[in-house]
């Protein structure tokens, strides 16, 4: 995970709240269940000294959302002296429960985690008049979160093949054709423009096969090594929906499996060149020399100091990813150059 989309999280002013709140099944009585998690939280909080400001900033965040939004999706929350600085959809697992952190740093660990064990995909819908843009994140627990969506077309009319006309007919072709490729055109700069804001994983290229296989030779050059192509599922109907959904849950999942494969040997080769290491202390060291590029942390274990080496690691610009590798401590990093033992 690139680190730097909560820097500004850490260059907030400690003490620092954070807050956990897991995502349940929707209920009638959504608004009490969200009130009186929240209040347990609350109580724990303030025996532990938070102060009245960050408690009342978080009490309108929480009592002030919309009730069910909360209570299906989960959200984390880290608060500051100035206020809110960190307010984010959470998925874990169902059973691991509310959370709550006073310290002097953020506790961004299980944030970090989730994001790392979910994929965000680009997709695109294509037609021959445009296609259907989604940012979609797939959670592990397969949860398809459309973040963003929007159509990037023209005026489908000018897109019409001529019936008849036979002086015309050619003009209007000519036409016709033109609209399509500029429709293509616009989407692969659409594309191509989401792609350097929001980082996906991956491109997806669905529908049609024509309007794919055009927009495929329009991806701009650092998109053509990261896309894919599927051949099913679509947004006509919720039967086409649900295969769409099966198929970025499909594609997340080997991504996944993937990053964590790649991940080991980038850990090994680095270890056979003595740029790896693990356990806390060590990994604190290097992390003060700004020696680390990859911060690595257990799938589930929390790391020893972990919400140190993590600030430590935000503040040196370096990237945390997750290990299914056991390491002292639960923690290591692989270098950007050898750090001497101590």
């Amino acid at each position: 995970m690139q680190l730097n989309e909560i820097r500004h999280v850490y260059d907030g002013q400690g003490p620092f709240v954070t807050v956990y709140l897991e995502g349940h099944s929707p209920s009638e009585d959504a608004q009490q269940q969200v009130r009186l998690r929240w209040e347990s939280l609350r109580d724990q909080l303030s025996e532990e000294g938070a102060s009245d400001s960050a408690l009342s900033s978080l009490d309108e965040a929480v009592l002030g959302a919309e009730p069910g939004e909360v209570q299906s999706n989960g959200r984390v929350l880290v608060v500051d002296a100035t206020g809110v600085i960190l307010d984010k959809a959470w998925d874990a697992a169902l059973g691991a429960g509310d959370a709550a952190h006073l310290g002097e740093e953020p506790q961004l660990g299980a944030f970090v985690r989730e994001r790392e064990r979910s994929a965000r995909l680009l997709v695109a819908v294509a037609d021959q008049h445009g296609a259907l843009v989604r940012q979609v994140a797939v959670s592990e627990s397969h949860t398809v979160d459309t973040r963003a969506e929007g159509v990037v077309s023209s005026d489908s009319d000018s897109v019409h093949k001529p019936r008849e006309g036979a002086l015309s007919h050619k003009q209007i072709q000519n036409r016709a054709d033109e609209v399509v490729k500029q429709n293509v055109r616009d989407v692969a700069d659409h594309l191509d423009r989401v792609a350097k804001a929001w980082k996906p994983d991956l491109v997806v290229l669905a529908g049609e096969v024509q309007g794919r296989t055009a927009l495929r030779d329009e991806l701009s050059s650092a998109l053509q090594d990261a896309y894919v192509e599927i051949d099913s599922g679509g947004v006509s109907d919720d039967g086409a929906e649900e295969v769409l959904a099966d198929e970025l849950r499909r594609l997340a999942a080997e991504r996944s499996d993937e990053a964590a494969q790649q991940r080991a040997e980038q850990f090994s080769a680095a270890q056979s060149r003595g740029l790896a290491l693990e356990g806390s202390s060590r990994t604190a060291q290097a992390l003060e020399m700004g020696a680390v590029e990859t911060l690595l942390l257990e799938y589930d274990r929390t790391a020893e100091r972990e919400a140190e080496l993590l600030a430590a690691s935000v503040r040196t610009d370096a990237e945390a990813a997750l290990t299914d590798s056991q390491l002292a401590d639960a923690v290591g990093a692989i270098l950007r150059f050898d750090v001497p033992d101590q």
